[in-house]
């Protein structure tokens, strides 16, 4: 059977085919999940048994809102759904940004959180069915983050099915909420969620993102950051033993999976990426091998990552007129104590990620995003 082309008339496709010189029309219905009827006419059924017919999913039917879609994270997340070509993308900001907006090929619709009923109605104006939220959950002192009202809004519009809460990074529980700001806000948000009528929602985990230590070489939306293995400086400062496996993931392989899901036909209330899974040891030996030299290395105890202290890497006083020395400290030392304890050593037993799901997305690896970015011609 050759397919010659494809009309599409709002939700439904009609596939034209031929084939001895018989024509056909395969209509197909299309649902947020694939294909949900099926229609076949020609000009005679004497060769209907002898046909298989292949679907050719074509989802471009929701229309996706991404939250904090101008950010780092919702940025990258902004490309990889535009990219599919698959969805009708909009960006959901409190600024407007034209440029950006062109740039990215996604329309930015104004809103004001802290209005649940004016974000409502903007999420229905503009037939919203799946918010996915980047936004950030560590907000100025005393403030709330938006996305508390964006969840009410989201449950309140008619249009709105689903939502992925801001997470990016790995599962907290309440021994963690005095370790780190952000940490209760999740948790907020995951009760949240809970209390909804009949929105669907996932958090997505990640692990920690690999992108800090491949730019520029690999393309990135992250800023800078330098963290335990200290690669321009050949210096590594390992937290604990350095024997605790680790999830890694780059963000541009967190929008793939995170575009890909969007098609599933359920979602569980976790969800799980996987880029790669090593310990802080075997990193760095890939980069010492990818830059060919050996590292000064220093292990900080856990008795010294709880005093919220870890010794200085080069690459921390470049960041200090913007992330204070002792913040920094304190956000690594938290960091280091859960590397060491396994709070990255994600998923849980059991539990299916995403790159089984979608085995056909191929994730950067520790050693290729290395080699890529340190490893000398």
């Amino acid at each position: 059977m050759h397919l010659s082309h494809v009309i599409e008339v709002g939700y439904i496709n009609v596939v034209v085919a031929t084939e001895d010189s018989l024509l056909y029309f395969i209509i197909l219905h299309s649902t947020h999940s694939g294909f949900e009827s099926i229609a076949l006419s020609h000009s005679s059924i004497t060769l209907l048994y002898h046909l298989t017919i292949v679907l050719i999913t074509s989802n471009k039917m929701a229309v996706i809102a991404v939250a904090g879609g101008t950010g780092n994270v919702g940025r990258t997340l902004v490309e990889a759904i535009v990219a599919t070509g698959k969805h009708d993308v909009r960006i959901l900001s409190r600024k407007a940004n034209p440029d950006l907006e062109k740039k990215l090929g996604a329309p930015i619709i104004v809103v004001d959180y802290a209005n649940v009923e004016a974000t409502t109605k903007a999420l229905e104006d503009n037939n919203i069915h799946t918010v996915i939220s980047a936004i950030t959950m560590l907000p100025p002192p005393g403030e709330a983050p938006r996305e508390f009202e964006l969840i009410r809004a989201a449950d309140a519009s008619k249009t709105t099915k689903r939502i992925i809460s801001s997470g990016w990074g790995v599962p907290h529980t309440e021994q963690h909420v005095d370790q780190l700001g952000s940490v209760p806000h999740k948790l907020r948000a995951k009760a949240l969620l809970k209390e909804t009528k009949d929105l669907e929602y996932t958090v997505v985990h990640n692990g920690f993102f690999l992108d800090y230590w491949g730019t520029p070489a690999v393309p990135s939306n992250m800023s800078s950051f330098t963290l335990v293995i200290d690669i321009p400086n050949d210096v590594a400062t390992i937290p604990g033993s350095g024997n605790t496996p680790i999830a890694f993931t780059h963000t541009a392989d967190v929008g793939k999976f995170v575009a890909a899901a969007l098609d599933l036909e359920r979602w569980e209330p976790e969800t799980f990426i996987v880029g790669d899974k090593m310990t802080w040891n075997e990193f760095l030996q890939h980069a010492e091998a990818a830059k060919g030299s050996k590292f000064n290395i220093t292990y900080d105890s856990v008795d010294k990552l709880k005093t919220g202290q870890v010794t200085e890497l080069p690459g921390h006083i470049p960041m200090y007129p913007f992330f204070p020395k002792e913040a920094l400290q304190g956000m690594a030392a938290i960091f280091g104590l859960w590397f060491n304890d396994g709070t990255f050593d994600i998923p849980p037993n059991g539990t299916k990620t995403l790159n089984e799901i979608f085995p056909g997305i191929k994730a950067w690896t520790v050693k290729d995003i290395l080699n890529t970015a340190w490893k000398k011609a």
